[in-house]
């Protein structure tokens, strides 16, 4: 090898391990800031695509010295320890790399998961849904399996929620073990605790789900007498359709003004 081209191999060299030293530097830092018990993925590292073969060699060597853990391919979290041992984080923090996409979320947690957080159910289903509007989600480690459900609508921060309670709506007839009464009584809660533009929302949202989403919001909105959107509900389901929920007027006294049986 000529000295001109190994000069050129001593710079080359010289300038990779200082580049992988400042990305090194870069991903330590970030770490850091991530509080314990907490996932996180490149994303959150803020780590360009074209870094992340050296960003993976620098993510392995800090799992050797037990700074993070490896929770499935290219998701990691901070292990917070307590007198108890190691505390691993719960399923909403593992799988918050999966709902966001370069800092925004783009999917949420659905399913029997969610229903039993909104008092629906108490079965857990081994599985967990994750909805999203263009993306298939699939997620397969040792303490979580979830598969991917179509959203109605673009997931944001501003309207997850609101999604997830009209799924719950939409699965009512299906959710384990649930009692309709207190169902209706759960919506009715909720429903009465959104403010003007959370009701416009939730009106807005319903109109793209499927009639009997339409019907049962319709049913308890007339119920609490928050009547300003029925008919915009009314028109966008035919009247000749029935409902069979298993709600009757003793569950809902409106149930029958929107063919809910």
């Amino acid at each position: 090898m000529s000295s001109f081209l190994r000069k050129k191999l001593d710079i080359l060299t010289k300038y990779v391990s200082l580049w992988t030293m400042n990305l090194t530097k870069k991903i330590t830092q970030q770490i850091k800031r991530i509080p314990e018990d907490t996932s996180f993925g490149y994303d959150q590292l803020k780590i360009e695509k074209a870094q992340y073969v050296t960003a993976a060699k620098v993510l392995e060597r800090l799992q050797k010295k037990g700074i993070i853990k490896k929770i499935s391919k290219g998701t990691f979290y901070k292990p917070k320890i307590s007198v108890f041992g190691e505390m691993k984080p719960n399923e909403q923090e593992i799988l918050k790399p999966y709902l966001f996409y370069n800092g925004k979320r783009v999917a949420y947690i659905t399913g029997d998961y969610l229903y039993n957080q909104l008092g629906l159910t108490t079965q857990i289903s081994g599985k967990l849904n994750i909805a999203s509007r263009n993306k298939r989600i699939y997620v397969s480690t040792k303490a979580i399996k979830a598969t991917p459900v179509k959203s109605y609508a673009d997931v944001t921060d501003d309207n997850f929620q609101l999604l997830g309670f009209l799924d719950a709506i939409k699965d009512l007839k299906t959710i384990p073990d649930v009692e309709l009464k207190s169902a209706i009584t759960i919506f009715s809660n909720r429903i009465k605790k959104l403010d003007e533009k959370q009701q416009k929302d939730f009106i807005q949202y319903a109109l793209l789900y499927p009639p009997r989403v339409k019907a049962i919001s319709g049913a308890i909105l007339e119920k609490l007498k928050q009547e300003k959107y029925l008919k915009k509900l009314k028109e966008n389901i035919n009247p000749l359709t029935n409902f069979k929920i298993g709600i009757t007027n003793k569950i809902l006294s409106t149930a029958t003004n929107w063919n809910i049986e």
